[in-house]
């Protein structure tokens, strides 16, 4: 096996760095914090579906 230093690039090893300079040579773009988080607008509660059933176990388990 030989060894090849930088002094012994071919004209190929050449062509690769250079598309690879082109794909991956800078950053992608900053995000902003703001464009990270996403918001809704809180709703009322609905008291038909958040009401308390004491037995409600009942019915899941036993019915």
């Amino acid at each position: 096996m030989t060894h090849r230093t930088h002094t012994q690039d071919t004209p190929r090893d050449a062509a690769d760095a250079a598309a690879r300079n082109r794909r991956f040579g800078r950053l992608p773009e900053r995000i902003r914090a703001e464009d990270t988080v996403e918001t809704k607008p809180a709703t009322r509660p609905d008291p038909a579906r958040d009401t308390y059933h004491a037995d409600e176990w009942l019915i899941r388990y036993c019915g």
